[in-house]
């Protein structure tokens, strides 16, 4: 029987980590699922059979509706700053690990729900009637969990401001469009979808996969000619590897490469 005061829930299958927010009724974090959710990354970064991980929600209407608003106006400012920290904290070791992060949103993602989608690397998003959007504004505070800067780099900067000074929120659809979302699926497919796409990743070389992720995230806020030479020092040590030894030789002798992450 589950804990009743598990709020976040980690299990994995053929190399894919699962994640998944389980707070009813809009999985709104407080300090106590913010903590599990890091002890749940740290524990699936850990686990050496887990190569790429998909955070989704167990509940059938939310992803995340960010921050629990009543929880925030009840406490003091410095109780607050400690949840924030504790959320940038979670974000930055997504974003350091060497292992791919998936968010599948299937309800609404909101407000820090949608930050801590953005610190994926990627995000898989189910066709409905639900939103995304960033609305702080509409609280007299903006995004502060790395939303503004994410946001910006994932659909531009002047659609990024509109939608965060207006505090406007989009559909799916719309989402994918912009670019927000990297892949749409129909309601019914998404859960098996995202465990394909995801166990298509767990299966790929991990130490080219863990470089890619890397020279993408340093490199983009780097000149071209400092991003070159970070790419060089991430390529080099992957022509000695055994994974791309085995690469070469699936491809001579025309069969399915069978990666070590070596």
């Amino acid at each position: 029987m589950r804990d009743s005061a598990t709020k976040v829930l980690l299990s994995h299958q053929q190399g894919v980590g699962v994640i998944s927010l389980n707070h009813p009724p809009a999985n709104a974090y407080d300090i106590d699922l913010m903590t599990q959710l890091e002890q749940q990354v740290i524990a699936a970064n850990e686990n050496n059979d887990i190569r790429a991980v998909l955070l989704n929600s167990a509940l059938p209407k939310f992803f995340c509706a960010g921050a629990d608003i009543r929880v925030f106006g009840e406490n003091d400012i410095a109780t607050n700053q400690v949840l924030v920290a504790k959320a940038r904290q979670v974000a930055e070791r997504i974003n350091s690990s060497n292992k791919i992060y998936i968010a599948v949103l299937t309800g609404h993602t909101l407000g820090g729900g949608l930050e801590l989608a953005m610190a994926c690397d990627l995000r898989l998003a189910a066709e409905g009637d639900y939103l995304l959007g960033l609305p702080e504004v509409k609280l007299g505070l903006i995004p502060g969990n790395g939303g503004t800067q994410r946001f910006l780099r994932l659909i531009g900067a002047a659609k990024a401001l509109e939608l965060m000074v207006t505090g406007e929120s989009i559909h799916p659809s719309e989402a994918f469009r912009l670019g927000l979302v990297n892949r749409l699926y129909s309601a019914d497919m998404i859960a098996e979808e995202s465990m394909k796409y995801a166990q298509a990743l767990a299966s790929g070389p991990s130490l080219a996969i863990a470089a890619i992720k890397r020279s993408v995230c340093l490199g983009e806020g780097m000149t071209l000619s400092v991003g070159l030479k970070l790419e060089e020092s991430l390529v080099n040590p992957l022509y000695n590897s055994e994974d791309a030894a085995e690469g070469y030789a699936a491809y001579v002798e025309k069969r399915l490469p069978r990666f070590k992450g070596k």
